[in-house]
């Protein structure tokens, strides 16, 4: 199954015959600031159709209010979910993959029950969890379990940046998130970073 986008009737737990299926996605991984943040859902297989129907998808194609209506939705109607992240000392540590990889691990490790199969975003398989994983490149287009991991780990990577952004009222972080925008930079020329920045990719970004 390509590319594709989500309807009722055309998404990748359709191929599946497993029991529990998780989804799992991250955000905050190309961002110059804070965490990154992943989330694992285990949705009812009789919530799939229905949530792609209130427009459950890829949470970069959500406006943010939006997102917000259908991340409470997603937790109402999950039979378990979690949030994993991996801090800026550990990006730093580890570098961007290594620590999203811990903090999947983390997400997956703190759900209540453990899934019959992970269903994980991207082509790297969780670490040191005992259990079947499918990875599937832009699965947030093709997992409606992916997708609703997107929208929960979305809302509260930006629910924690925006926060943060009181405590660092220059950088504009409330309305960037920490993404490298042309905003972003200049505040950064100005004021510096702060311990939250992510000091390699600062090189990359500003020389």
């Amino acid at each position: 199954m390509g590319k594709s986008q989500l309807t009722p009737d055309n998404y990748y737990e359709l191929t599946m015959t497993h029991g529990s299926i998780a989804g799992i996605d991250e955000v905050g991984r190309g961002a110059l600031f804070g965490a990154v943040v992943t989330a694992v859902v285990i949705l009812p297989p009789d919530s799939h159709a229905p949530l792609i129907t209130v427009g459950v998808k890829d949470s970069k194609k959500l406006r943010a209010d939006r997102r917000a209506e259908l991340a409470k939705l997603i937790e109402e109607t999950a039979e378990s979910f979690h949030i994993g992240l991996a801090t800026v000392a550990e990006i730093a540590t580890l570098n961007i993959r290594g620590a999203t990889l811990l903090a999947m691990t983390r997400a997956v490790q703190g759900l209540s029950t453990p899934p019959d199969i992970c269903l994980v975003d991207g082509r790297d398989r969780v670490p040191n969890i005992q259990i079947d994983q499918v990875t599937l490149i832009q699965g947030d287009d093709r997992s409606v379990s992916i997708a609703a991991a997107s929208i929960l780990a979305k809302v509260y990577r930006d629910n924690l940046i925006c926060q943060l952004a009181e405590q660092y009222p220059e950088y504009g972080l409330d309305r960037h998130k920490g993404y490298g925008t042309s905003q972003h930079c200049q505040a950064l020329r100005a004021y510096g970073a702060t311990p939250e920045h992510r000091q390699k990719f600062l090189q990359k970004i500003l020389g």
